[in-house]
Formats: structure tokens, sequence, C-alpha cells
């Protein structure tokens, strides 16, 4: 061969060569990425070609699918009482892709997923259609319509907790919206969505409140803030005098006293009696002779300053890093301290479950087609905020509360509850309509089956009558009403 010839062949070998390595590249490396590219209409196509596996909750279905005549897509996602469900199901949309557990487990539902290759592989020799897995959810329908229910012509959340498992057992914002409005993608799902953003609607309900926003937890937080001192040994005796003096000078100021909310009987208060009658001078000290350092281990330990998945993310609560007087208002629930509603109810959770916190989850297991579990959830511990005996104590303060408190108003006939109230501080120079708190848990003889968090955002009550014991108790009595009647 001649050298030119030779230079031609050796280039031809290089461009098939390069050929091979680009085509093994594109196979092999870059195959999930083209396979997921949000450009690529064949994901989409696939996804809607069949009818979806379903969201079952307490074994329904609160999903479906029916046929569409969307160009390509064969299929869309339906929702019963979609506007009860959103919170923990998402969407589905032809035109908006997914969110939340359809997202997560869009895999799954679609059929595709790895877990599901025995099904497809028996499929395929059977001659049958693939078929969508189903997400299984831990949550109660009754405690989630009286979640629903006890929310409505208000703003705010609701989130319920199994404390001995962490199972979510209701979870709940308001207001909210139907997923199946936009499910499709004609004029009117556009519609329909974009009339669901901020932009357009500034009351958010596409926001889910229980997971995604954070609220000054007020006077609930002094659950914390009591967990601490016993957990510090700063007090032992929940009826013993604390050094709690009145009036109360913020730390580092000379004229700045912590007032209470009316003439509370607040002077060197027990611990039981300050939680009893929701003192801020007392927790506020106590916040203050602990120390940023020691309250935000504490606040850490009850799941604060992380976020949390379940699998759904819920943003991270904030007990924060801060001056003296900052960490003192943060003791009472107020200043730069942040939580979400699942938080406060892992607050309650913690202290009913003899101061083991589980990590809250909601989906209990997948299922193939062929009703074959897939995957299931094992509970699992998260931290342990309290020893025994101190969570012991701080049950019967807050069952306290419940008996001859703020929160008699959560009072269940043969149950014990437990509870905290709150009304937080809203707005500068807190002009705006405060927040109405409730945490709570309730036990029977079978031990005891919930812990709630709800938060009243706003609703048309008069401002000197917005409480947590008045707005927010009677929606976590009737959560743990419901789920005591299906545990019985």
């Amino acid at each position: 061969m001649n050298k030119p010839l030779r230079r031609v062949a050796i280039f031809c070998g290089l461009l098939v060569l390069a050929l091979l390595i680009r085509v093994n590249w594109v196979q092999f490396v870059q195959a999930d990425e083209l396979k997921n590219d949000s450009h690529n209409r064949r994901v989409a196509i696939e996804r809607y070609s069949i009818p979806r596996g379903n969201i079952i909750v307490g074994d329904k279905p609160v999903t479906g699918s029916t046929t569409t005549d969307s160009g390509d897509f064969k299929y869309k996602r339906t929702y019963k009482d979609g506007p009860m469900w959103a919170p923990v199901t998402g969407y589905a949309s032809q035109a908006f892709d997914a969110n939340q557990l359809e997202k997560l487990y869009d895999p799954v539902l679609t059929g595709t997923d790895d877990k599901l290759f025995f099904s497809r592989t028996v499929d395929m020799f059977t001659g049958e259609k693939q078929q969508g897995g189903d997400v299984v959810t831990t949550l109660d329908p009754k405690a989630q319509k009286a979640a629903y229910d006890g929310l409505k012509g208000k703003k705010g959340a609701v989130a319920a907790i199994n404390p001995e498992t962490g199972a979510i057992l209701a979870l709940s914002s308001a207001p909210s919206y139907d997923p199946s409005s936009f499910a499709g993608m004609s004029d009117d799902d556009a519609k329909a969505y974009n009339g669901l953003l901020k932009k357009s609607d500034p009351d958010e309900p596409m926001l889910n409140r229980a997971l995604r926003q954070t609220y000054p937890p007020g006077s609930t937080f002094k659950v914390v803030t009591a967990a601490a001192a016993l957990e510090n040994g700063l007090y032992t005796d929940i009826d013993a005098k604390t050094n709690s003096p009145l009036p109360y000078y913020l730390p580092d100021t000379a004229h700045q006293p912590l007032n209470n909310e009316g003439n509370l009987p607040c002077e060197n208060a027990t611990l039981r009696e300050a939680l009893r009658v929701s003192c801020n001078s007392v927790f506020g000290k106590i916040s203050a002779d602990l120390g940023n350092k020691k309250m935000i281990e504490e606040a850490d330990q009850f799941g604060f300053n992380k976020e949390h998945f379940t699998p759904v993310r819920a943003d991270a609560s904030v007990y924060p890093k801060d001056n003296r007087p900052q960490n003192a208002m943060a003791g009472i629930g107020q200043a730069s301290n942040r939580a979400t509603p699942l938080q406060m109810a892992m607050v309650a959770s913690a202290v009913a479950n003899g101061g083991t916190l589980m990590k809250p989850y909601m989906v209990d297991k997948l299922v193939a087609p062929n009703l074959n579990v897939i995957q299931q959830t094992q509970p699992e511990k998260l931290s342990e905020p309290l020893k025994p005996e101190n969570a012991q104590k701080l049950q019967d303060m807050m069952e306290t509360v419940v008996k001859s408190g703020t929160g008699t108003t959560a009072q269940i006939p043969g149950v014990t509850v437990g509870g905290k109230t709150g009304t937080a501080q809203h707005g500068e120079d807190n002009k705006d309509n405060p927040y109405a708190w409730f945490i709570s848990y309730a036990k029977t003889d079978k031990g005891t089956p919930v812990a709630v968090a709800v938060v009243i955002e706003g609703s048309d009550t008069l401002r000197g009558d917005i409480a947590g014991g008045k707005l927010a108790a009677p929606v976590a009595k009737a959560v743990m009403e419901a789920v005591i009647d299906g545990n019985k």
C-alpha cells in the first residue's frame, strides 16, 4: 500500500473508532440523561401511554386515570377528593410535569422502575400490557378528612404522626387545589394551573404549608425549652419553684421586660404552672440561663436545623444562632425561631413516645401490579431528645395544660390528652393577625396512637379572639378523635 492510501485508511479507521466510541458513549453513559431529558417527548408519551398506578390511602385509591384526546397522550391522571389529598399526592400533569409522591415515585407508577423488572418480564411473555405499581401510604383517611374539614375557610396546616412508628397519619394544607384541574394539556388546564400560582393567587393554594412553610412556633416551643431545662439539669422537679422574677428583663438590656399575656401567676412559677398558663418570663429566662448553644443542641435533637424527607422534602425548621436577648425570645418561640407544622408534630411525638423521636414517613410500601410488595418501609429511630424520666415529667406538664390550662378545648372524654397552645406574633411590630398554634398527643389504654400539630395562619376571626386554644385546639381534637375511633 502506497503512502497516500495508507494515510486515507488510517484516517478512515480513526473515524470508525470515533464513531464507535460516540455510539457507546451515547448508549451506555448518556442513556439515562437522554432518557430523562425534559425535551425528550418520548418520555412523556411513554409516561401517559398506560394508566398510572395508584396512590393508596386506607386500602382505597385516591387517584385514577382516564383516556384523553391530548394528541400523543392516551391517558391523564384523575384524583378523588383532589383538594383534600393534594398535600399528600401532589400532581401529575401532561403539561406541567409532576411533584411530591407523583414525581418521586413516577417510575413505579408508570411501571418503568427497575424494581418492577420481574413484573415487566412476565408481562412480556404473557402478552400483557405494561402496568404501573401502587404507592401505599400511611395516611388515615378519617384523620385526613377531620384535618381538611377543620381547616375549611382558614389558611393553615395540620400534621399528625403516630409517635410509636413515625407514620404520618394526616397532612393537610389550606387553601388547597384540585390536581385534576390541570392534569391534561388543554388551554383550560393551562388557565387553571396559572391561576394557582402565587402571582395570580396570593394565598398560594399550591404551597404545602404542612411541609414547606415555616412559622414562629410561639408558645408551643416552650415544650422544647422545658425539655432543655430538664435535660441539662437546670430544673429537675417540675413542681418546685423556679428562679423567675417579675418583671423579667431581657439579657443585656436595662429596661426591656419580657411581658406575659395578662396578669399571670408567673413569678417563680413551677415548670408545671408556667406551662399551664404559658409564662413568657419563665421560659425566656430558662433559655437565657441555658444559653444559645445548649438551646440549639436540644432543638437539634427534636429535628430542628435540618431538612426531613418523608419522602417528600420538608423544609428545615430553624432554631438560630443569636445574641442573648434574641435567644431568650427564641426560647418562647419568637425572634428568628421558625418551625414547620410537621416539626412541631415531631416535638409532641417525641414527648409522647417516652423521649424517642421516630423518623416521620408517609409511604408504607410499594406494590407491584401482581400485588407483590417490592419495598416496605421500616420504622426508624431518629433521635432521643429526652430521657424517659424527663419525657414522663413533660407529659405530666402537657396533660395539666389540657386538664386545667390554656388547652381545655382539646379534652376528649376517656382519653388522656397532653398539649400546648401558642399564639405567635406576626409581622413587623406584631401588626398582622397572630398565628394560632396547638400541639398535642392522645393516650389510650392501647398506647399513644397520635400526635398532632395545627397552625392557623389566617381566618375571619377577630384579632382579639385569635388564640391557639380557640382556633387550633378544636382541629387537633377532631384529628385525634378520628384516629382513636379508627383504632377501636
